[in-house]
């Protein structure tokens, strides 16, 4: 599990067919073999260290379902997974990404960046307005989309540019999008059913009940 707070900036050294050699000699100290890394948002396992460098084994259904296998992408998003007690400052990630869209629009507005993006449907489904999403690993928030979410946009402050590789995305750039959970098990309850307005209505919690325990 992840937040979405990227550490660091990583840099493919080296792809091999079923491998990525990944340079963060900054992160590379803190790392131990077995140790579960999101590079550019999908959640590999560090098989081998160095003292600059960490070895990552890519499987035939990663290299099918995102970009990491691309000779052009270069720099990567790294992320340690979320240690029991750490600040959840991002939102939850899996790591497990929901599908690749691509970078449509840059702007800068003020200080910051406005960046437009197109998701397939699979994943659009979960963008919804000031809804959180994870591009290429990083947590952001929904300033804008359509009604079926497959145009939207995210507003990025400074810091968030200048500290992960979103200053690398050139326009067309593929990105690895994840929905949020929370949207994914509302979407299967109500397909099976498990939650209707019945199950609203006869709920026990109610403004009584949250004062009475202190809320």
């Amino acid at each position: 599990m992840f937040t979405g707070l990227v550490q660091t900036i990583g840099i493919i050294e080296q792809r091999d067919r079923d491998r990525l050699v990944i340079h963060c000699p900054d992160l590379v100290s803190k790392i131990a073999i077995g140790d579960s890394i999101a590079v550019n948002g999908v959640c590999l396992t560090a098989t081998h260290i160095s003292d600059t460098n960490f070895v990552a084994d890519v499987s035939p259904e990663t290299l099918g379902r995102t970009n990491l296998g691309d000779r052009q992408l270069k720099y990567v998003n790294l992320e340690m997974a979320l240690a029991v007690g750490d600040r959840i400052g991002g939102h939850f990630v899996s790591g497990h990404i929901d599908g690749v869209g691509k970078l449509c629009d840059r702007a800068l507005v003020g200080n910051s960046w406005e960046l437009s993006f197109e998701a397939i449907p699979e994943v659009a489904r979960y963008i919804v307005f000031k809804g959180s999403i994870a591009i290429n690993g990083i947590s952001l928030t929904v300033s804008d989309c359509n009604e079926a979410g497959t145009n939207f946009r995210v507003a990025v402050i400074p810091h968030t540019y200048n500290h992960t590789a979103l200053k690398y995305l050139d326009l067309g750039s593929s990105v690895h999008l994840e929905g949020d959970l929370l949207g994914k098990y509302v979407e299967k309850f109500l397909k099976l059913g498990i939650i209707d307005q019945r199950s609203f209505s006869d709920s026990k919690i109610t403004p009584e009940f949250l004062a009475e325990h202190g809320w």
